[in-house]
């Protein structure tokens, strides 16, 4: 299993940024993905949930700015974000549990600056 992140960048607050997570050695489409963050100095943080259904969920900090959604022929998963603020700031990573084990990727790094 190998979770690979992509598309992080230094943005202005108000800006929108799109996040990819290409997954390896199991399809996304049977498992629930996960998207977590991580700032300095704060805990590892739930951002947002895509289920082998396609259902969606998301914490309260990103509801109604945030996007998650998959493409299955590719194998990839994306957080399409809107609306950036200063609190966003933070590594992203994306995250399944298969089994009895928890993968995550390297993350990517988004900054957002006024």
């Amino acid at each position: 299993v190998q979770l690979a992140e992509s598309g992080g960048a230094s943005v202005q607050s108000g800006s929108s940024l799109k996040l990819s997570c290409v997954a390896r050695g199991f399809p996304v489409e049977s498992h629930t993905m996960i998207w977590y963050r991580q700032a300095p100095g704060r805990q590892h943080e739930w951002v947002a949930n895509i289920y082998d259904r396609g259902t969606t969920t998301y914490s309260d900090g990103v509801k109604g700015r945030f996007t998650v959604s998959r493409d299955d022929n590719k194998n990839e998963v994306y957080l399409q974000m809107a609306n950036l603020r200063s609190e966003d700031t933070a590594l992203y990573t994306c995250g399944v549990q298969i089994g009895s084990s928890h993968y995550e990727g390297q993350g990517t790094q988004v900054t957002v600056f006024s």
